[in-house]
């Protein structure tokens, strides 16, 4: 497969790369990253052909949208697809730490959850500048859900619902604000709760349809019947696909580490990387139309650009498949795929 391939979104007049770039890194996130270093990774992905980026207020609470939006604002506004996401107002606040959410020196702006109308109105207007950039392509509802919010997650769904939130997200669609909407989320269930009160064109799911887990894939199979596109993130899991061990942002557990121990073996034995297998799985779903996964510098582009070349024979998915790795009724990828 080739990264600069372009898919479209079923129902918006949206295009997009195979893959993606996923813009936290720009953020500092884990550790500091140089602006050179984040040039680095965007030319590199550039000159490789990737076109489709993706970018949140809440990295390195600004600092990803605010980095993102000079490297792209430099260049034809036609010749690349651009996402961001509403639902935190980033708030000057000069008591931000040196460490947050996983953030190192972040910017000083405290996010504060809104999903209002209001809200919703508020953050996009505040991407736009810091951005430059008045219309991005696509625009997510960032991290709503139940895991997320625990006991508040009704509060902040029902912003969604009764406080106008996703009628503000109709509005910017309707208005030519942005193009396509939907949710970037690491729970798929919030993607299935939205199908079901709101006309949405696509969703960011991060995580939750890999090589290592397809819990999902109910929901993947009914964006697919309903035209709903599926960008899927972090195809590594956080990493543990790549060749570290955290999972969901944490040390992987026991039960996770060994059942990546078996696809490495299957990998192993069939001559394929494992990290090419995680790149290309997800794109044999018929809802999927590209993969985003972070980087932050350009050696990591170069490499992610590599394993995505890469050629694994019909025998290793029917393999994994025999050996129970992967779930009944997933989609295998073609031979040559």
């Amino acid at each position: 497969m080739n990264v600069a391939d372009i898919r479209k979104l079923p129902r918006a007049d949206v295009e997009v790369t195979l893959m993606g770039l996923g813009c936290a890194q720009m953020g500092n996130l884990y550790r500091v990253t140089s602006y050179a270093e984040s040039e680095g990774a965007f030319k590199a992905a550039w000159d490789a052909g990737i076109r489709y980026f993706d970018t949140a207020p809440f990295y390195g609470y600004t600092r990803s949208e605010r980095r993102v939006g000079t490297m792209l604002t430099d260049l034809p506004r036609d010749s690349y697809t651009l996402s961001t996401k509403v639902g935190r107002i980033m708030t000057p606040d000069e008591t931000v730490g040196e460490e947050e959410d996983g953030y190192i020196q972040p910017l000083p702006f405290r996010p504060v959850y809104d999903y209002t109308h209001d809200g919703i109105m508020r953050s996009f207007e505040a991407s736009q500048q810091r951005l430059g950039i008045l219309k991005p392509d696509i625009l997510y509802v960032h991290d709503i859900g139940r895991m997320t919010h625990g006991d508040r997650h009704d509060h902040y769904w029902s912003q969604l619902t009764d406080g106008g939130g996703f009628r503000a997200l109709g509005r910017l669609r309707d208005e030519g604000s942005t193009r396509a909407i939907g949710l970037g989320v690491n729970e798929w269930q919030a993607v299935r709760d939205a199908m079901d009160v709101f006309d949405i064109d696509v969703s960011m799911l991060a995580g939750r349809y890999t090589l290592l887990e397809q819990d999902s894939l109910p929901l993947m199979d009914e964006c697919a019947r309903r035209g709903i596109g599926i960008v899927v993130a972090g195809p590594f899991n956080s990493g543990i696909l790549a060749g570290n061990r955290k999972f969901n942002y944490a040390d992987a557990p026991a039960d996770i580490l060994a059942r990546v121990d078996g696809l490495r073996a299957a990998c192993e034995e069939q001559g394929v990387s494992l990290q090419s297998a995680a790149l290309h799985f997800p794109l044999t779903h018929p809802a999927v139309v590209t993969v985003v996964s972070g980087a932050r510098t350009a050696e990591q582009i170069t490499a992610n650009v590599a394993w995505f070349s890469e050629t694994i024979p019909a025998s290793f998915w029917t393999e994994l498949r025999h050996r129970g790795l992967i779930a009944e009724g997933v989609p295998l990828p073609r031979a040559g795929a």
